[in-house]
């Protein structure tokens, strides 16, 4: 059945307004589905296919759009349309815009310059070739061009990961068991889940294995006090107050209000009563201070460039810059050593990052430890081998798209000196 031809000028009509790259492609998304009601799920879907189609392959079609006629925006519409649901789909094309589609995309990539076919910003690229070789960017970046699968995680307050898969089974949603996670189940496909009675009731969240494997290295155990430093919407708070069986104190920092805000509607589906969100204005807040030296473990999942979750957000990649990066550097380096002070002896720091480059990470992690005398590296492989996880890493975690499936994730694992 072929689409409407006003959802090519729908597409185009959003597709301008995300290349500008002036916030996150999600949002803007977002925004331009309330301000058309009229839009259909289906509609809706094609559209939201066909932008993040061109996002992770913009500098190939880019390229594409150079050859054919009539304006270049337009062209990209089409290539981004035909990647999410193929040339004979599309209604309102011109005998001429038809056949061009689809010579164009039967051209082997293959054969284009590495960096075309990488579909990254020349300076990212030439930074994974410099550290990793050509073949192996190449590899990572085909990874990160793929669209991400659907991760779930098992609320172990409310269910085992078998049940859930059999009640999943049974309606009908195919699913398996995530190689690594004990509680992770992947989704084949993305269906709805929000009706679901295992969403509704708290069994189930959304989260992706990476995110889940990140949690386990914090190692919380019952009664213990925690910190969750940046815990933004708070998937993570939520494993570490399972892992805690609903014990213990859970501290949820963050600066912004929005963030915390979305944390409580899944905090109540949850079942967890050990959680308790904190507004703070910056890593030297009072509220901060008053814990100095109290806590058993810190989690900083700090903020970072995300070039680690592109399968999900692949316009990230063309809103990064070598600049905003130092500037991230900056604040990273700054928030571990404001959530250091909560430590207490004894106590575990986990720093982590959604990034998968050097400078936001071992770096990151061998400045404080080169100003830090009374904290010490623990090799992530010891760490693994306490939470039971069969994943063969050295000092760091360092999750990989290409290698481990999940989001690229790094963490480090601190200890403070008793």
């Amino acid at each position: 059945m072929r689409l409407p031809p006003a959802i090519i000028n729908n597409t185009e009509e959003v597709l301008r307004e995300i290349l500008r790259f002036t916030g996150p492609a999600d949002g803007t998304l977002s925004r331009y589905f309330r301000e058309h009601p009229k839009l259909g799920s289906r509609e809706r879907g094609v559209v939201a296919e066909a932008v993040y189609g061109l996002l992770r392959n913009k500098a190939v079609y880019t390229s594409f759009a150079e050859s054919g006629n009539g304006p270049t925006m337009r062209r990209m519409t089409l290539l981004g349309l035909a990647d999410a649901v193929g040339v004979e789909s599309l209604g309102g094309l011109t005998e001429e815009e038809t056949e061009w589609l689809k010579h164009v995309m039967q051209i082997d990539r293959t054969l284009l310059p590495s960096l075309l076919r990488s579909n990254l910003p020349e300076w990212l690229f030439d930074k994974l070739v410099a550290r990793d070789g050509e073949a192996t960017a190449l590899e990572l970046a085909h990874a990160v061009n793929q669209p991400a699968p659907l991760d779930l995680r098992v609320n172990a307050l409310k269910a085992t990961r078998e049940e859930v898969i059999t009640s999943l089974a049974e309606a009908p949603i195919l699913c398996e068991p995530t190689p690594y996670a004990p509680l992770g189940i992947r989704v084949i496909k993305k269906p709805a889940l929000q009706n679901l009675p295992l969403f509704k009731n708290g069994s189930i969240e959304v989260q992706d294995e990476g995110s889940q494997l990140l949690s386990q290295v914090v190692g919380a155990k019952r009664g213990e006090m925690v910190v969750d430093f940046c815990a933004g919407a708070g998937g993570k708070t939520l494993s570490l107050g399972a892992a805690m069986r609903n014990t213990g104190r859970l501290y949820a920092f963050d600066i912004s209000d929005k963030r915390l805000a979305k944390l409580k509607p899944r905090l109540a589906r949850s079942g967890l009563s050990n959680v308790h969100p904190v507004l703070i204005a910056h890593e030297n807040d009072a509220k901060v201070k008053r814990l100095a030296g109290k806590i058993d473990r810190v989690l900083v999942d700090a903020p970072c460039s995300g070039l680690g979750t592109l399968r999900r957000n692949p316009d990230v990649k063309w809103r990064q810059t070598p600049q905003s990066l130092v500037e991230l550097n900056e604040k990273q380096a700054s928030i571990l050593a404001g959530a250091a002070r909560l430590v207490k002896a004894g106590g575990r720091l986990v720093y982590a990052t959604c990034s998968i480059l050097d400078e936001e990470n071992e770096a990151i992690v061998a400045s404080f430890l080169a100003s830090r005398d009374d904290f010490v590296l623990i090799p992530m492989s010891e760490v693994l081998a306490e939470q039971k996880i069969d994943l063969k890493m050295g000092d760091y975690l360092k999750l990989s798209p290409a290698q481990h499936h999940t989001d690229g994730f790094f963490a480090a694992v601190l200890e403070r000196k008793k």
